[in-house]
């Protein structure tokens, strides 16, 4: 699995939310991690919101497209926050 995203949106949502997406991608190795579709919104390409907890434990949501290029699996990253009360409350429950 490769992790890819922009720079500047990283700088962004660094600035923003005050998670990096180095840290974000540590989300997919929560065993319990889980990923939805995300059909809030008529993108133009099929995204996805995964929550997990990183290596520190901090419950997190990404924002992710996946795809495959060359035979190996890609996600690029989009956004990366902390997890709301309500979210942590149903990752809680798995």
């Amino acid at each position: 699995m490769v992790f890819v995203w922009d720079s500047q949106k990283n700088n962004i949502n660094m600035k923003k939310h005050g998670i990096s997406f180095e840290e974000a991608q540590e989300v997919f190795q929560d065993p319990l991690h889980l990923s939805i579709l995300d059909i809030r919104f008529d993108y133009f390409e099929e995204r996805w919101i995964t929550i997990g907890q990183t290596r520190i434990g901090k419950l997190t949501v990404v924002a992710h497209l996946f795809f495959t290029e060359r035979g190996e699996e890609v996600i690029r990253i989009i956004s990366a926050r902390e997890a709301t009360a309500n979210e942590r409350r149903q990752y809680e429950t798995l």
